[in-house]
């Protein structure tokens, strides 16, 4: 899935975007852009579970086409 992160400015962001989505599904891939505040996620979980982790982590996902 690709989503859109707004609120995700920096590598300290990233590493917290990453870590949450970890925290969930510790066989995620996680490969983040964070000049464009994109990141796609490959994971076995719902995209509903990862972006509801991302929101508890203060990261509120848009998810992308």
């Amino acid at each position: 899935m690709k989503l859109h992160i707004e609120s995700m400015t920096c590598g300290g962001c990233a590493r917290s975007v990453t870590a949450a989505v970890k925290e969930i599904d510790p066989a995620a891939t996680v490969e983040i852009d964070v000049p464009s505040r994109i990141v796609q996620i490959q994971s076995t979980e719902s995209a509903e579970r990862i972006t509801q982790a991302l929101d508890e982590a203060g990261f509120p996902p848009k998810l992308q086409g």
